[in-house]
């Protein structure tokens, strides 16, 4: 039987929180307020709300954050959700990257309230406000247009500018270009988050801590790839060393919305093969 999207979005998000991204929660290391049991409940709860996102991209990341909140108290995945809702909405059989333009492209008003009511449910850290289009008020635009007034300032926000471009020419191709090489899944989703952060400063490190410090956060993650990681052992250790560095206590740099982009980049890798369901499954006869 073939899984549904909203199993495949829990799945991508499983594997997401899973692998030892530098700066991270993963399986061997949490943050201050923030731990892996709370990400895996997270993932358990919005397998059932995405599988209904063809009725609606926003009702069902509205659906997905009230889900999660009665399981956890933080928030732990609304740029995921936001991401997976419309991936989920590609019809099956579609391809995914001509898919999402046309699903984007019919998002309303509604859908756009819907999204703003989940956003101020989940409660993301640094948001701000902007003369137009706050999230504290009711939307007037559709849901691509009030997105698309974000898109300079936030990488999850621009993949409803521009069809999920960074998922598909950044963060998709590294895991991709792991996996055919051979490595493990979890390695594999560590190369597309190190290679998406070096090529773009994350959104959350610049709202809390300034365009700089993410630019130098990005020159430092493409330092770790150009000495050799995962292969040489010295690059591993720099690995390690950005890994510390990014939890200080003094800089707490997360680099979340980019482990959002590559949560998306699973789902896409999940849905099309790449990563076959069930995981580990023997090659066919």
């Amino acid at each position: 039987m073939p899984v549904g999207p909203g199993r495949l979005a829990q799945l991508a998000c499983i594997l997401e929180v899973m692998a030892p991204k530098p700066g991270n929660v993963h399986r061997r290391r949490d943050l201050p307020g923030l731990h892996l049991i709370e990400f895996l409940a997270s993932a358990l709860a919005i397998a059932e709300p995405l599988d209904r996102a063809a009725e609606g991209v926003g009702p069902a990341v509205e659906w997905a954050i009230e889900a999660t909140r009665r399981v956890v108290a933080t928030n732990t995945n609304l740029g995921m959700v936001l991401l997976l809702a419309p991936l989920a909405a590609v019809p099956d059989g579609a391809q995914l990257e001509r898919g999402i333009e046309a699903v984007l492209e019919a998002t309303t008003i509604e859908d756009a309230a819907a999204v703003y009511r989940a956003i101020r449910l989940a409660q993301p850290g640094g948001l701000g406000s902007v003369p137009n289009q706050d999230i504290s008020r009711e939307p007037t635009l559709p849901l691509r247009a009030v997105m698309s007034l974000a898109a300079d300032r936030d990488l999850v926000a621009r993949q409803f500018a521009n069809g999920f471009l960074e998922v598909f020419t950044d963060a998709l191709p590294a895991l991709e270009g792991a996996i055919a090489a051979g490595r493990s899944i979890e390695t594999a989703t560590v190369a597309a988050h190190m290679t998406l952060l070096s090529r773009h400063p994350d959104s959350l490190i610049a709202r809390k801590a300034g365009m700089e410090c993410a630019t130098d956060v990005s020159r430092r993650a493409g330092e770790v790839l150009a000495a050799g990681w995962p292969d040489r052992p010295e690059a591993v250790r720099m690995c390690e060393d950005f890994d510390h560095w990014l939890r200080d206590p003094a800089r707490r740099l997360n680099p979340g919305t980019t482990a959002d982009l590559v949560t998306a980049a699973l789902y896409a890798a999940l849905r099309d093969g790449t990563i076959p369901v069930p995981l580990n499954a023997p090659p066919s006869a």
